[in-house]
């Protein structure tokens, strides 16, 4: 099968997912019913349109084809992948589907779906049959709604299967795969599975049900187990347990990953035995949820910054380099901010900015701060050569994302001493250092801040 290095093609559903949380605390005046404190709300893609971004932040060139409708959520989900890849937008027959979990710490307590929009089967499916001709492989990331139904998708995916990889994660609303399927992903009820033997045998029935090379029935916590149409079944364990943490989105990690990895040259075992890790670090780490950035009803997501700086951290580590991470608001940039990140990064093999969300900036800055968003921040964060990732947090220290990526030197800018710096303990006691480097003279967003302020209209 050819190894072309076109873009990876995700074909599929696409939804805007949104996390609420809060305090919980017991009801007054109201009744008995739980009452949600200081609640926030955080959007992120969800569904095809998660899967695509997961696989755009590995670093591979992403196109997404899917039907978002022309309204507030269908945008908004349109906005939130906008600097991570191209967007291949079908017209949408009714609302953007939009799925609300309301959570209490690591406690989901409810999810409200609304929206029942479907492809307009009349609409113009020309863009995205030529994606995927352009593709160097497919995920089809299929929730039931009906865009791996059209028929000239499915035309076009017939051709993609005999040409390049396609990976296909089934629903019991939606079509089958289309033969000669690289990977089919059911997971266990899918399957009708409940333990890896069972699994093995649902795999290798299936494999030849589809007309599929092979098919991997996911496990949840237990890992997966995958069987070619005419061999023997594998099981590959997750390397970790977690079966009481969040795993929201940790299917789409997972086909993400495969994909991501038959293009780029990798065999179909390889694949999923890679596949099985990504998903359980995905899980550790805190599932879709922990990407968040963290101002109300921003973009969970950090946009268009690639690696994310977990995954950057893990392989950089691996290879034996030395992480560098640098802390603060970083608002309105200036050129005490691009010498500082510099003179960080040559400390070692990588540089990672923890960046400060817009409710901590106000709790440190004031209600007029920040002047700039946290999305806006990361963007142009981002866009210096020096800095390779950059991940936003909302906690008043940066303690929990010190303790996340376990950086060997941690820099901060300002005249006080590595000693005053409440993160220190995480820090140390992760094997790293402290690293306190002067600012420009005369550079200070609070004085431009102030200055502004000032001058006359």
């Amino acid at each position: 099968m050819s190894r072309a290095r076109g873009p990876l093609v995700v074909v599929g559903d696409a939804f805007l997912d949104v996390d609420v949380a809060g305090v919980r605390r017991t009801g007054g005046h109201g009744g008995s019913a739980p009452v949600l404190d200081a609640p926030s709300a955080w959007h992120r893609p969800g569904g095809a349109a998660l899967a695509a971004w997961l696989a755009a932040r590995d670093g591979h060139p992403v196109a997404l084809v899917c039907a978002l409708a022309r309204d507030d959520p269908g945008d908004r989900v349109a906005e939130l992948l906008q600097d991570s890849l191209t967007l291949v937008r079908l017209e949408q027959a009714g609302t953007t589907p939009t799925k609300s979990r309301v959570q209490v710490g690591e406690q989901t307590l409810v999810r409200l779906d609304h929206g029942e929009g479907r492809p307009d089967p009349a609409g113009d499916h020309s863009s995205a049959a030529a994606a995927i001709e352009g593709a160097g492989a497919v995920l089809v990331s299929d929730y039931g709604r009906g865009v791996a139904a059209l028929p000239a998708v499915r035309e076009a995916l017939s051709r993609a299967a005999a040409r390049v990889p396609v990976v296909w994660d089934p629903h019991p609303r939606g079509p089958a795969p289309v033969p000669g399927a690289a990977l089919v992903t059911p997971n266990a009820a899918e399957a009708g599975a409940a333990d890896p033997d069972q699994a093995g045998e649902a795999a290798g029935r299936l494999a030849g049900a589809w007309r599929a090379r092979s098919v991997a029935v996911t496990l949840g916590c237990e890992g997966a187990v995958w069987a070619p149409q005419d061999g023997p079944s594998r099981f590959y364990p997750a390397p970790l347990r977690l079966p009481e943490a969040d795993a929201c989105g940790a299917g789409d990690r997972f086909c993400a990953a495969a994909a991501g990895a038959l293009r780029t040259g990798a065999d179909v075992a390889g694949a999923v035995a890679e596949s099985v890790q990504a998903a359980s670090r995905f899980v550790r780490n805190g599932a879709a949820g922990a990407a968040a950035a963290s101002g109300p009803m921003a973009g969970a997501l950090p946009l268009g910054l690639g690696e994310s700086a977990e995954a950057l951290a893990e392989r950089v580590r691996r290879s034996g380099g030395k992480i560098v991470a640098a802390g603060g608001c970083f608002d309105v940039l200036h050129a005490g901010h691009v010498s500082l990140l510099r003179r960080a990064r040559s400390l070692g093999d990588c540089l990672i900015v923890c960046l400060n969300s817009d409710a901590a900036v106000r709790a440190q800055k004031g209600p007029d701060r920040p002047v700039t968003s946290a999305e806006d921040r990361a963007r142009v964060l981002s866009a210096l050569e020096c800095v390779d990732a950059v991940t936003v947090f909302d906690e008043p220290t940066p303690v929990r994302v010190i303790e996340r990526l376990r950086p060997d030197v941690w820099v901060k800018g300002g005249d006080y001493t590595a000693a005053e710096l409440p993160e220190l303990p995480a820090l140390t006691a992760g094997g790293g250092e402290a690293v306190i480097l002067p600012l420009l003279p005369g550079r200070s967003t609070s004085r431009m801040v102030a200055a502004r302020g000032r001058t006359p209209p």
